[in-house]
């Protein structure tokens, strides 16, 4: 008895079907790659033409050269670094503190319709000019801290920072710091917010059920997730202090001196306050002087904005930053 064997199995090749792109898909590709472009195209027209414009500043004889007048140029724009680090710096200090408080206070901890109306409140502080900052500071700020700037100084005159005659106007390098901290509190209390509520509420509520309190719930769920975030936040609002112009400009009493002192009449004078007081009188080999320290401000500010980057990649896979 013969048996026949089995027929073999028919082998076939895989068939692999393309996904008909449709137009508005290849519309929406298309642009964003567009937006992508132009954005990197924009960033370098701006670095050509500062690298190009402050190039006769570079090479240029300081003697009889405006602004310089026989200073090298680094030595001329190292107080305005300063200045610009200085005053970004204490405007973050006092600004991230109180923004990840009242981020924390709409998320977590505020009814929902307080939360709503705090939320609006705080959004609406962005979009107030630059300018009204300005002439608040300058006009009511300014003499609503100078008797509290007496008293420090005669409290904690001991200490470097509160040491010196304090201003008798009050504008000083501390009231325009503590202008720029409300200015940028908007931007990094919102961020906050919204990465403090993106937090898994599984991981809330396995905290809670494990008997923690919300404060330490919040310290072991919200505060990793949302750190990369955090760091973003501080970031983009110690560019926008690095880079503000006109609220500095009307409220400080610049000398563009390097001093530590915040309370003195002798206040170090900020890049963009620079350029924005002199620029008016700029002719000839002054002006690329002007632009190449917003060539220094650009570099400071890139620097800055890289820094934050690797902070928030190497703490990425601790957060909700992936």
């Amino acid at each position: 008895m013969t048996t026949s064997a089995p027929p073999a199995a028919e082998t076939s090749a895989p068939v692999t079907t393309k996904a008909k792109k449709r137009p508005g898909d290849v519309a929406f590709s298309g642009t964003a790659l567009g937006a992508g472009i132009v954005i990197l195209a924009v960033l370098a027209a701006v670095t050509f033409f500062l690298i190009a414009q402050s190039i006769p500043a570079l090479t240029a004889d300081p003697e009889g050269t405006q602004f310089l007048n026989g200073t090298p140029f680094l030595q001329y724009v190292w107080p305005f670094v300063f200045g610009t680090i200085w005053a970004s710096f204490m405007a973050l200090l006092v600004a991230a503190p109180l923004s990840i408080g009242v981020a924390l206070f709409i998320s977590h901890y505020a009814p929902r319709r307080l939360a709503s109306i705090i939320g609006y409140v705080v959004d609406l502080l962005a979009a107030i000019p630059s300018v009204v900052y300005g002439l608040w500071g300058a006009l009511v700020f300014s003499r609503i801290l100078q008797p509290f700037y007496v008293e420090l100084n005669e409290r904690g005159g001991w200490i470097v920072v509160f040491s010196g005659q304090p201003s008798p106007t009050g504008r000083t390098i501390l009231t325009a710091s503590l202008v720029l901290a409300v200015m940028i509190l908007p931007i990094m209390t919102a961020i906050c917010r919204e990465v403090f509520l993106q937090t898994p509420k599984l991981h809330e509520e396995a905290a809670l059920a494990l008997g923690a309190t919300r404060w330490e719930m919040i310290r072991m769920s919200v505060f990793p997730f949302g750190r990369g975030g955090m760091v973003s936040a501080a970031m983009l609002a110690l560019g926008r202090a690095l880079g503000e112009t006109m609220a500095v400009t009307m409220v400080l009493s610049a000398t563009g001196v390097v001093s530590f002192q915040v309370l003195t009449s002798s206040n170090p004078t900020p890049i963009p306050a620079n350029i924005a007081l002199n620029f008016g009188e700029a002719y000839g080999t002054g002006t690329n002087v002007l632009i190449a320290t917003g060539l220094i401000l650009f570099i400071v500010t890139f620097a800055v904005n890289a820094i934050a980057r690797w902070i928030v990649n190497r703490r990425a896979e601790f957060s909700g930053a992936n």
